[in-house]
């Protein structure tokens, strides 16, 4: 998503670009699920050239991604799946559960049993939410960053409480004079962030407006 766009989202955590992988059987054929998050097309069509190079001997390997949000790009291919029986369906599963800047790659062993259209269809969009049922998903949010930088008597104190208020601690710097902290803070808690280190620190600790960026929040059900 682009940084003009300024609306929390939920997507899928692949630390380092290491896609998450699930497979599952369903009448001897094999399912193998692969999920990555991606900034973009460009990064999408990538990921989904590489799987399919990795499982080059396998009968399909079918996709479906989610990119952005305003304008929200949707993309599935079934690979010679019958039409609407694997892409389709794995899309579906990536809107239901609210998801965006991802991508699905289905890899499909064929075990000589014929599905159908029905089970092809639950078959693959049940690849896709069993592999979401096990990997981690975070709320991206939008934050204002700033530099809180105290002096080592207050900086534990003054940690714990920005912690406590649900402030983002992204970075913690130990200097010979202080410690600095880089915070993230969302909404318009960013307005009021200044007066309250202020009042937290009794005047002590300086603030500096950075910019702002995003931060991956843990995401609840």
């Amino acid at each position: 998503m682009t940084s003009a766009e300024q609306t929390p989202y939920l997507t899928v955590s692949t630390p380092g670009g290491r896609p998450v992988v699930h497979e599952t059987e369903v009448k001897k054929s094999r399912f193998l699920c692969s999920l990555l998050r991606v900034e973009d097309e460009a990064q999408a069509q990538a990921f989904i050239a590489a799987t399919r190079k990795e499982f080059w001997d396998a009968r399909h390997n079918c996709t479906a991604y989610v990119i952005g949000d305003r304008p929200r790009r949707e993309r599935s291919n079934d690979d010679a799946e019958p039409a609407g029986t694997a892409g389709a369906p794995m899309l579906e599963v990536l809107r239901r559960r609210g998801l965006t800047d991802t991508v699905a790659v289905v890899t499909r062993y064929f075990g000589g049993v014929l599905l159908g259209a029905g089970g092809l269809v639950r078959a693959y969009g049940g690849a896709v939410s069993a592999a979401l049922d096990r990997a981690e998903l975070v709320h991206r949010q939008p934050v204002t960053v700033f530099a809180v930088e105290a002096d080592h008597v207050r900086a534990g104190r003054l940690e714990n409480e920005l912690r406590a208020a649900g402030h983002v601690v992204r970075a913690v710097d130990y200097t010979a004079v202080g410690v600095r902290f880089d915070v993230g803070v969302p909404g318009a808690d960013a307005a009021v962030f200044e007066e309250w280190v202020a009042a937290a620190s009794a005047g002590s600790a300086a603030v500096e407006r950075l910019g702002t960026d995003w931060v991956d929040l843990p995401w609840r059900p």
